[in-house]
C-alpha cells in the first residue's frame, strides 16, 4: 500500500531504520480522534501522548484522501491530479517516520522541527518519484510549486500559523540551497544530493537551523 511504500523511500533515502509499520498506527475516521482533535479540519495529524515513560503515537490521514490516493496511486504516475492528497500523506508518513527514528535514539523533537523535516522530505521525496517517472528528468518548478503556492491555514490560531510558517521558511531555503548546488537544468548529482540529506537528518533542531543559515551567507557571500 501507499504508505508503506513512502515509509520504505525515507528508509531508503535517509539510509535509517524503522521497523514500525506506520499502518499500525492509522486511524482514518475522523469520530475515532479525541474531541479535540476530530474538530480540526485538517487531513493529516500526528496524535502524540506521553505518560509514565513511554509514548502513544496515532497518525490521522483523512479516509476520502486515501481513497483518491488509491484510485490515482501517484507511485503510477504523480501529476496535478493527485499531488496535494499525495503531500497529504507523504506528510503523515514523514512526522511518523521522523519521531519514531528521533524516539529510537533517545532524542526530543521540537514541533518546528517536526514539521521543517517534513517539508523537506516532501520536496526530496517527490524529486526522486518523478524523477524516476520521467527517465531521470526533474521538474524544475518543484520548489515553487511546493513553497510559493501553498498556504499555511489562515484559521490556526496565530502562534501555531507563525510556527508551521518559520518552519516552511527554513525548509523553502535549505531546498533553494539543494537546488543550487545539486540540480542543475533538469539533471541531478544524485549521490552528492543524497549525503547532504542524510547528513542533514541526523542533525538537531539548532544545528539544522545553523546549517541553513551558515549555507545561505557562504553562498550570499560568493
Amino acid at each position: 500500500m501507499l504508505l508503506r511504500e513512502l515509509q520504505a523511500l525515507l528508509n531508503r533515502l535517509y539510509d535509517t531504520q524503522v521497523d514500525l509499520d506506520v499502518h499500525d498506527f492509522l486511524v482514518t475516521d475522523r469520530r475515532a480522534l479525541p474531541a479535540a482533535h476530530a474538530a480540526a479540519t485538517a487531513d493529516e495529524q500526528l496524535l502524540v501522548r506521553q505518560s509514565d515513560g513511554a509514548v502513544d503515537v496515532a497518525l490521522f490521514l483523512a479516509r476520502e484522501v486515501l481513497e483518491r490516493l488509491q484510485r490515482r496511486d501517484p507511485m503510477h504516475r504523480l501529476d496535478t491530479g493527485n499531488l496535494a492528497d499525495y503531500w497529504t500523506a507523504l506528510e503523515g508518513v514523514s512526522h511518523f517516520h521522523y519521531l519514531a527514528w528521533n524516539a529510537h535514539h533517545d532524542r526530543p523533537v521540537a514541533l518546528h522541527e517536526l514539521e521543517m523535516q517534513a517539508e523537506v522530505d516532501k520536496y526530496a521525496v517527490t524529486l526522486f518519484v518523478l524523477g524516476a517517472q520521467h527517465s531521470g528528468r526533474f521538474p524544475l518548478r518543484l520548489h515553487e510549486l511546493l513553497f510559493a503556492r501553498t498556504r499555511v491555514d489562515g484559521a490556526l490560531a496565530a502562534h501555531k500559523r507563525e510556527l508551521y510558517e518559520s518552519a516552511s521558511r527554513y525548509a523553502a531555503r535549505f531546498c533553494a540551497l539543494l537546488e543550487r548546488r545539486f540540480l542543475k537544468r533538469g539533471r541531478l548529482r544524485c549521490e552528492a544530493l543524497v549525503r547532504e540529506l542524510r547528513a542533514f537528518y541526523r542533525m538537531t533542531h539548532a544545528p539544522k537551523i545553523r546549517h541553513i543559515e551558515a549555507a545561505r551567507a557562504g553562498l550570499a557571500s560568493l
